[in-house]
């Protein structure tokens, strides 16, 4: 059984029934599986993980193993409706690179990732140590996550990169955070499309 993410209960709203969704990084397809429950999306997976390619199979998802570092070659443009990338962000070198890519292939992207603006990984640093978290599970020495940035830096990337912010909620241990959510939220979620 997975356990309860509250970022799919966001996703699936912005999801409307029988839409295309392509899932970046899907992991064991939990999303997918329940955007197919609840949606009856067609889904398909992204995933780079031979272990996590079966989980994904197991769990009746279609999924294509594709290293994301290298875009999303053979995806035809405008193809799906919404592209997802839900707490995978962090895990790219490449970011910018997949955030054009996604808004190729998709009419919309959605992004969520955690917030190393978070006021308790702030702590955690001004402690001298790595913050450790819900939404920064790994210690230093062996996490994924290779970019660490804050709801404010993806703000000024979106705007550099010509990302239209269609809609930003955030998040504190599942209750939404309306009131400076650089600081006080653990994760953000992003509906996001191409500007103009």
């Amino acid at each position: 059984m997975t356990a309860y993410r509250y970022d799919y209960e966001v996703i699936t709203q912005w999801i409307e029934p029988g839409e295309k969704v392509l899932d970046l990084g899907c992991g064991d397809g939990a999303l997918l599986k329940h955007l197919a429950d609840v949606r009856q999306v067609q889904g398909y997976g992204v995933e780079n993980d031979p272990d996590k390619l079966q989980a994904s199979v197991r769990n009746g998802v279609n999924v294509i193993q594709m290293d994301l570092e290298k875009g999303l070659v053979g995806l035809e443009d405008g193809f799906f409706d919404h592209v997802i990338m839900s707490l995978s962000l962090q895990a790219m070198h490449n970011t910018q690179g997949i955030l054009h890519e996604m808004l190729r292939v998709g009419h919309e992207a959605v992004v969520s990732f955690p917030n190393f603006g978070y006021w308790r990984h702030r702590q955690s640093i001004l402690n001298g140590r790595m913050p450790v978290s819900e939404s920064l599970p790994h210690q230093w020495y062996n996490t994924p996550n290779v970019r660490f940035f804050t709801i404010a830096d993806f703000d000024v990337l979106c705007e550099m990169n010509g990302i239209a912010v269609r809609e930003r909620l955030a998040f504190d241990e599942g209750k939404l955070v309306l009131d400076e959510p650089n600081f006080l939220a653990s994760v953000a979620v992003y509906r996001l499309g191409r500007a103009g």
